[in-house]
């Protein structure tokens, strides 16, 4: 095989290995939700193996970011357990103190197939202010015994890793008060901003007016001119 051959045969493998898809994962959707508010989440679960099925799924919610609500949507053909955990710093609510909460969530019974997927739901709130994100680490068990940890985080930066836990990230609600470094970004001009003062703007009318006066005048005088060219 001539080397032009062999260059363009790697270059194809390159281009069909990139189109391969990436291995699915356990996912929490939709992946964005207001701070403070409620929220239906569903995990997303693809049975990634070709001669097992999907039968358990233990979902485990941060301890250090506590939700004090967490409802679980019944789901055909699955069972479902909670734990719940003494908090160490009550989480206050409308309706009082909240002393415990939810902490796993333990799906079990059902089956997904292989090259299947499916999604259970849960709704929390109210999701905490005092941090950007949720870190849902999951563990999937399968019929022939074996378990995938989604637990993995991801590094700024870096490469995502083989088994990532799910991540619910937050944002402020709309309307919110900006934080102050926010604020103080705002007020700060650009570096090359140009200042225009009240008079400026005042002369630049002037400006203007005096502009089109003089293009008047002169189009008066040769409309003259030019009839007086007609009579002569």
């Amino acid at each position: 095989m001539s080397r032009t051959r062999r260059a363009a045969t790697l270059a194809l493998v390159a281009v069909a290995a990139a189109a391969l898809p990436a291995s699915a994962h356990v996912t929490v959707n939709p992946s964005t939700a207001e701070q403070g508010g409620f929220a239906k989440l569903s995990f997303r679960v693809p049975t990634e193996k070709d001669d097992a099925s999907t039968t358990r799924l233990e979902v485990n919610l941060p301890a250090d970011h506590p939700v004090a609500s967490v409802s679980v949507k019944p789901h055909a053909g699955w069972t479902f357990t909670v734990t719940k955990t003494t908090l160490a710093k009550p989480i206050q609510s409308d309706d009082g103190a909240v002393t415990e909460a939810v902490t796993k969530i333990l799906w079990s019974g059902g089956r997904i197939a292989p090259g299947e997927f499916d999604e259970f739901d849960v709704s929390v709130g109210p999701l905490p202010t005092d941090t950007d994100e949720l870190v849902f680490k999951t563990v999937q068990g399968y019929s022939d015994g074996s378990v995938v940890r989604w637990i993995d985080l991801r590094t700024p930066g870096g490469t995502e890793p083989e088994h990532p836990a799910p991540v619910l990230h937050l944002v402020a609600k709309a309307g919110s008060t900006p934080s102050p470094s926010a604020s103080a970004a705002a007020a700060t001009p650009a570096p090359n901003a140009v200042s225009v003062s009240a008079a400026d703007v005042r002369g630049a009318k002037r400006t203007a007016r005096t502009g089109v006066a003089l293009g008047a005048a002169a189009l008066a005088l040769a409309v003259v001119g030019l009839a007086r060219r007609r009579r002569a």
